[in-house]
């Protein structure tokens, strides 16, 4: 009997193992689905105090990434719109020369923002940590921000945005075409971590 029962055994859990990835399947699917909807549907920004950047890869030789020069551009088009605070977030990579924040900051101070109007978080390291930081570096009564960061990134940034409690729009800079299926495939992923975290708190840690 014993024997008999061991491949029924081997079979439900090959069945289970194929259960389990049909629907790891089916939510990635779901959730690339939602991030394209959320990438193609996004609202003018509206009203805003102040401007966040998000950080990007620094090259070896100390200058912007194009994915970050991109984002530097479009941040510094809506700061020479309305003039105000901007915030330049990210950490030293361990392949980075540098701080994201600081040639940030460098990058756009040379081409015309006052300096006393550039604040520098530089020791972020996520999109969760680039939008604390940002709100501990400005008043506590700014929570109107404009989020500048690439496309594919905006729609997340704005929930963690919101789900801080703050009040934010967006504007998003273009990708390279060669990575927009390396990068869309990552922030979906990153995607599904942030909701799993956000309704499994514990899983915060990780």
């Amino acid at each position: 009997m014993a024997r008999n029962r061991k491949p029924g055994c081997i079979g439900r859990v090959f069945r289970l193992i194929g259960w389990l990835i049909t629907l790891g399947v089916l939510a990635f699917v779901g959730l690339f689905g939602h991030l394209l909807y959320k990438e193609y549907t996004l609202p003018q920004p509206g009203t805003y105090s102040a401007i966040v950047v998000l950080g990007a890869q620094v090259n070896p030789d100390g200058s912007p990434s194009v994915q970050l020069e991109w984002r530097l551009n479009k941040a510094l088009e809506m700061y020479k719109a309305q003039p105000m605070q901007i915030v330049v977030t990210g950490a030293q990579g361990a392949d980075e020369p540098a701080t994201e924040a600081s040639v940030m900051a460098a990058w756009l101070i040379a081409r015309g923002v006052l300096p006393e109007h550039v604040l520098m978080d530089d020791t972020s390291f996520n999109t969760k940590e680039n939008l604390a930081n940002a709100v501990k570096l400005l008043s506590r009564s700014t929570v109107d921000l404009l989020i500048v960061t690439s496309d594919y990134h905006l729609p997340r940034a704005l929930q963690i945005a919101r789900d801080m409690g703050l009040n934010p729009s967006g504007v998003g800079s273009p990708i390279k075409p060669e990575y927009w299926v390396k990068n869309h495939f990552r922030e979906t992923l990153a995607w599904g971590k942030y909701l799993l975290q956000r309704f499994i708190p514990f899983l915060d840690r990780f």
